[in-house]
């Protein structure tokens, strides 16, 4: 039985100066986790706890859906995540060190080499397939920004699962069971969860989707539609318009356009000075030119310019949710002033793009045209533009796509916004704020084909394995399930994954208190329910009362003053709610009610 008398356990009653969202004050303030650097925290053992409840029903659906639990180390060397490029892709997003002999490794911070190395060492047959093995396990990323306690952090529990198989239909099918183990998980947590479409990102593979929690807290940004359309804003496709005729199109001409480094200002004089006769100049009309550096995985910088129509901003998650696993940033000045062609402010297609970059190449000098020009796929041919005429002051009027300008391709680079038409037509789109929880990815045979992981099929032939890839953030599903659960006292745990059942409370300092409450924990201890029993002789109740509200446990038993009147009260945490029960018929109610809590 937990005694608060002899627990581990110091409760504080201010909220840590580093915390900013609820869970992380809550965890902290409870007793549950210590900060021991940024984004590390030491487990004490209520957290501990509630801990392993979590990876406990993770365990549960796996183990039923057919996996297999593993366990890899978490110093892994460097070798196999060389072979598959990640050793240089993952760039400074990787705990690297040397051993005493020279030898390079690193913290692990996911192991999908190392899961196909295993099978790939035991298994060489088609007949060893289908295989679903699992871990849950300690990863490390070198997080730039820790933030949010266990939300965001550089230590971090997570499973991961691997499947293999010799088929691509094989492929859908253990991913389908993954995905309806997931289901379960998150529902057998409490969790909410929308499941969305994702971007593979360095992982590669095709199909991807998340599991995301709906929190305002969340550092993902996902959409739906009321027709059913759900995606991670980074995934998200524009509907590409069809191309317009340009044949009465008039030519494009460059204006003075003093004064007008934004687009507001811009618009602003066009009207002024450029009126049409239809309808005013808008920032839709307007072509914004955004330089971005690209940083790659081995350290080299470029530039790359994306055009977008001005009345919308680059998104910098999806630039590098496209680009992965290249690192995304607005240019410098620096930047600018090694390219002094790109003139900052008025920048425009004409010193970009293929058509540019001919023209270089014909007259001798390539120079800033060599710089890739992609363009948003809403500039389709025949679409007009105002955009900048690479003069300091001047912008061009009626520059038509595919007459006067094209890009080196397409890409999703400007934000996406409410009202915006779903990609399958499904209705207008919705934004909203989420936490990811899950991840699940068909890898394909990347993994398999760089680690030669091949197995003979029915015909003799050796057949490359594909794989699928899942995830759940163990310690992530724990932080959220504080932030969604809790009040202005304290946490509010659900029963399944709470640290205790009963928070049992004797009060005042009569020895027939402690003695009746000494007899009610034994008895509901023999009767399965999991007990912490507050013992303390010299601490008030209303301290007393505090900590069992901060800490969370389902339901509150206190025996104080009412025993001399044969009763004590039973808290409900969740409702707030309180009732007198009868001495003799407290064990029965308080098993009835863990009971029921417990099956709904």
């Amino acid at each position: 039985m937990l005694r608060m008398s002899t627990l581990f356990l110091r409760t504080l009653r201010e909220d840590p100066a580093d915390a900013e969202v609820a869970s992380h004050k809550l965890l902290v303030r409870a007793g549950y986790i210590r900060r021991a650097a940024p984004g590390i925290y030491s487990w004490l053992p209520l957290g501990l706890r509630v801990l392993a409840k979590v990876e406990a029903v993770v365990r549960e659906e796996m183990n039923a859906a057919g996996g297999q639990e593993v366990h890899f180390p978490a110093l892994l060397p460097k070798e196999p995540y060389e072979a598959t490029g990640r050793w240089t892709e993952y760039g400074q997003g990787i705990f690297r060190l040397v051993d005493r002999k020279g030898g390079d490794y690193l913290l692990a911070p996911t192991h999908e080499e190392m899961f196909t190395l295993l099978v790939k060492d035991l298994y060489s047959s088609y007949k060893d397939l289908p295989l679903t093995i699992y871990q849950i396990q300690t990863k490390y990323r070198d997080e730039a920004r820790p933030r949010a306690g266990l939300l965001r952090g550089r230590e971090f529990i997570m499973k991961d699962s691997y499947s293999f198989d010799v088929t691509d239909e094989g492929l859908d099918a253990s991913y389908a069971a993954q995905r309806e183990a997931y289901i379960r998980i998150f529902d057998r947590l409490g969790l909410e969860y929308v499941i969305v479409t994702a971007t593979s990102g360095a992982m590669g593979g095709s199909k991807s989707e998340e599991f995301l929690s709906p929190t305002a807290i969340g550092e993902d940004t996902y959409v739906r539609s009321p027709g059913g359309y759900a995606a991670n804003v980074e995934a998200v496709t524009t509907p590409v318009p069809a191309s317009l005729d340009w044949a009465d199109a008039p030519a494009a001409h460059v204006e003075d356009t003093p004064d007008t480094p934004t687009i507001a200002t811009l618009v602003d004089h066009a009207n002024a000075a450029h009126p049409r006769a239809d309808r005013a100049w808008t920032a839709a009309d307007t072509l914004k030119n955004v330089v971005v550096a690209l940083t790659a995985p081995a350290g080299e910088r470029s530039l790359l310019v994306v055009g977008i129509p001005g009345d919308r901003e680059a998104d910098m998650t999806r630039l590098e949710a496209a680009l992965a696993p290249y690192g995304v940033e607005a240019a410098t000045e620096e930047d600018f002033a090694r390219h002094p062609q790109l003139v900052k402010g008025y920048i425009g297609p004409g010193a970009l793009g293929p058509q540019a970059r001919a023209e270089g190449v014909a007259r001798g000098d390539e120079g800033d045209t060599a710089i890739p020009y992609l363009l948003d796929p809403r500039i389709v041919p025949g679409t007009r533009w105002i955009t900048g005429a690479n003069e300091p002051g001047r912008h061009v009027f009626d520059l038509t796509a595919g007459r006067d300008f094209v890009g080196d391709g397409t890409i999703e680079a400007a934000e996406v916004r409410a009202g915006d038409p779903a990609p399958d037509g499904s209705g207008p789109l919705e934004l909203a704020r989420g936490v990811e929880i899950g991840h699940i990815f068909q890898l394909g045979r990347k993994y398999a084909e760089a680690l030669d992981l091949r197995v003979l099929d029915e015909n003799g032939k050796q057949q490359v394995v594909t794989m699928g890839s899942y995830g759940i953030g163990v310690t992530r599903c724990l932080a959220l399930l504080a932030e969604n659960n809790h009040d202005e006292l304290g946490l509010k745990w659900p029963i399944g994954v709470a640290p205790y059942q009963v928070h049992l409370v004797a009060t005042g300092r009569d020895q027939a208190v402690f003695d009746a409450a000494d007899s009610l924990a034994a008895a509901l201890e023999s009767n399965g329910i999991e007990v912490c029993y507050d013992d303390r002789p010299k601490v008030s109740p209303g301290v007393k009362f505090k900590d069992a509200e901060l800490i969370g446990a389902p339901f509150i038993l206190v025996v104080g003053r009412g025993l001399a009147d044969g009763e004590v009260e039973l808290k409900t945490r969740a409702g707030g709610t309180s009732e007198p029960v009868r001495v003799d018929d407290a064990v029965e109610t308080v098993v009835a009610r863990v009971r029921e809590a417990l099956v709904q």
